[in-house]
């Protein structure tokens, strides 16, 4: 299945972003941030002394089928958006170590809030991919019981969540619980003052909350440096509260520092900001060109470090999966493919004149007016027949 941005690259402009030297050349960042990393790029095992972790095989083979059904959904997703089932969709190609390796971190009684990009935590919170895609076919605002996985719908407004999920993580606290709130959001989402207020809060209030950055690099066409002059993960120390940066395409690394990051909030420690340090494959959403902003040998430099074929490759070399293992999936890939193309294309047309109903309680003149516009406007591609198309 071809996902967006695969296809033959176009010649590219001339790149106007600062270089990682120029910024260091300026003394604003003094060394190199360190890397959580417990499964490199060549998919050899890696030692910690903080974050090492002991997982059985059958363990290991759990995390790569999460990551190859997690990629095959997605790919899915973003060819139905292509034939005009979906209206839009946020690709997670490349991110699928950062969310499996936190998802599996979490506890059922933990809560998570995230953003619109999370779907491979939904599918560690038991999430069904199809109740993903009525909400980008226009057809519900999220076909979930939030209550049901712990799991907040997805939500739009860039940064927001992270608030929602600090006033929880302390209402939490209130209640004695020693369960765990994460909050994931992406480097762009950063810049919001939603975070900064969420930080404040959290550190102050001892919330149980982890605040889990997805940085993949780009803000749609910013890329980070223009939005930081220090590492991320550093900004949690001016909140009082420690952050740490995880080796994103590291799905066991990601694992062990959610883990800990949510045992410290258990213990009543406080926040933690973690900062994975990863790469959107693809396009920001469907409606975005990455052509026009990135250049291929950056592109090509992240491909190398693909999370899902590092750990294939530490599979294979440990002899932990035969042959069988990735037949038997490949198998469940496509029909999951199959199962979430079907379900999609059986879906209801979204109702074009829902959107102005219940805007207010008692109705409204100005909606009632642009209802009528927008019926006309419609109405208007009525073909011979009177029907509209």
């Amino acid at each position: 299945m071809t996902v967006e941005g695969t296809a033959a690259r176009k010649p590219r402009r001339s790149s106007k972003r600062t270089s990682a030297s120029a910024t260091k050349a300026s003394g604003a960042q003094s060394a190199e941030p360190q890397l959580v990393q417990l499964l490199n790029a060549e998919g050899e095992r890696v030692p910690h002394p903080e974050y090492d972790i002991d997982l059985s095989p059958e363990e290991l083979r759990g995390l790569y089928r999460d990551m190859v059904l997690t990629r095959r959904f997605d790919a899915e997703a973003t060819s139905l958006q292509r034939q005009g089932e979906l209206g839009l969709w946020a690709s997670l190609l490349g991110q699928e170590a950062a969310q499996i390796g936190s998802g599996r971190a979490l506890r059922d009684d933990d809560y998570v809030f995230p953003t619109y990009r999370e779907h491979g935590v939904a599918w560690c919170r038991g999430v069904d991919p199809t109740n993903l895609l009525g909400m980008f076919r226009g057809v519900n605002h999220g076909g979930w019981d939030p209550t049901g996985n712990n799991f907040h719908l997805y939500t739009i407004v860039i940064g927001s969540q992270t608030l929602h999920a600090t006033g929880y993580a302390m209402g939490v606290a209130k209640d004695g619980s020693d369960s765990a709130v994460i909050a994931y959001f992406g480097d762009g989402a950063s810049s919001q003052g939603d975070v900064a207020e969420s930080f404040t809060f959290s550190a102050v209030y001892n919330a149980p909350v982890v605040f889990f950055c997805q940085n993949n690099q780009w803000a749609i066409s910013e890329p980070t440096e223009k939005q930081t002059r220090v590492p991320l993960y550093q900004r949690a120390q001016g909140f009082g509260f420690p952050g740490v940066r995880v080796d994103g395409n590291d799905v066991l690394a990601c694992l062990a520092v959610t883990r800990s990051a949510l045992e410290r909030a258990r213990r009543g420690e406080g926040p933690t900001l973690v900062e994975a340090f990863t790469y959107r494959m693809g396009a920001h959403t469907t409606s975005d060109d990455p052509t026009r902003y990135r250049l291929d040998d950056e592109r090509a430099a992240w491909e190398a470090k693909d999370p899902i074929l590092r750990l294939r490759t530490y599979l294979e070399k440990q002899g932990l999966a035969d042959a069988a293992f990735f037949e038997e999936l490949e198998t469940e890939s496509e029909t999951l493919g199959k199962r979430v193309r079907e379900a999609v294309r059986a879906m209801p047309d979204p109702d074009d004149m829902a959107m102005f109903d219940h805007v207010y309680a008692d109705g409204h003149a100005l909606v009632d007016e642009e209802r009528a516009q927008f019926a006309a406007y419609q109405a208007s591609f009525a073909d011979a027949d009177g029907e509209g198309r």
